[in-house]
C-alpha cells in the first residue's frame, strides 16, 4: 500500500472533531510514508487534510476539474495536481492512484464517492480496502441504514462487512493494511448458479 485515497467535505461541517479527525489523518499518513490522493480541493476538511499532509513532509496528489480550478478551489501547494474534464475522469483518476480508500465526514459528493469504492470492492473490480472513519458518530445513521438493507435482503452481510469502519485514523489504517478481499458469492451468481443446476 503506498498511497491512499481520501474522501472528504469541502466544508468543515459544524464540530471541530471534524477538523481534527482531518488534520490527523493527514500526518498519519505522511508520518507512515503513504502519499495522499484527494480531490485536489484547498478548502474544509479536503484542505485541512492536504494541509496536514504537506505540513509532515508527505506526497499529496489532488485531482479536481477544470471547472472548478477556474473557481479557484485547487490548492496550489500540492505535490501534483492534475485538472481533468469531467467528475468521471476525477473518481477514475483518484481510483487509479490509490491503493486504499477512506471517507471522513462528507456530503453527497463524499458519499457517493463511498459507495462507488464500495460497490467496485463488491463486484471484484478492484480488491483495495475501504473505510469509513466515523467521527463523532457522524455516520451512526448511515450504518443503522446499512443494517437495514441487509435485513430486507438488499445487500449480505459479507458485503457490509467489506466497509471497514473506524472512529481512529491509526486503528483505521491498520485495519486497511490488513485487508484482504474474501471471496464472497454475489445475488446475481447465485440466482446463476441455482439457474443452471435446475435446467
Amino acid at each position: 500500500m503506498k498511497r491512499v485515497c481520501v474522501y472528504a467535505g469541502s466544508s468543515p461541517g459544524a464540530r471541530p472533531e471534524f477538523t481534527a479527525t482531518a488534520r490527523a489523518l493527514g500526518t498519519l499518513l505522511a508520518q507512515r510514508g503513504y502519499g495522499v490522493v484527494y480531490g485536489g480541493g484547498k478548502v474544509g476538511l479536503m484542505g485541512t487534510l492536504a494541509d496536514a499532509a504537506l505540513a509532515a513532509g508527505g506526497e499529496v496528489i489532488g485531482v479536481i476539474p477544470h471547472a472548478l480550478v477556474a473557481k479557484e478551489l485547487g490548492h496550489p501547494g500540492v505535490t501534483q495536481l492534475h485538472a481533468v474534464d469531467t467528475m468521471h475522469e476525477r473518481k477514475a483518476r483518484m481510483a487509479a492512484e490509490s491503493d486504499a480508500f477512506i471517507a471522513l465526514p462528507g456530503g453527497i459528493g463524499t458519499l457517493e464517492e463511498l459507495f462507488e469504492a464500495l460497490t467496485w470492492l463488491q463486484l471484484g473490480f478492484h480488491a483495495k480496502p475501504v473505510g469509513l472513519l466515523n467521527v463523532a458518530g457522524y455516520y451512526d445513521a448511515l450504518l443503522t441504514f446499512l443494517g437495514h438493507m441487509e435485513t430486507e435482503r438488499f445487500i449480505r452481510e459479507e458485503h457490509r462487512a467489506m466497509l471497514i469502519v473506524e472512529s481512529d485514523p491509526a486503528v483505521l489504517l491498520g485495519k486497511l493494511t490488513a485487508f484482504t478481499r474474501p471471496d464472497v458469492v454475489k445475488w446475481l451468481d447465485r440466482f446463476a448458479a441455482e439457474q443452471a443446476q435446475q435446467g
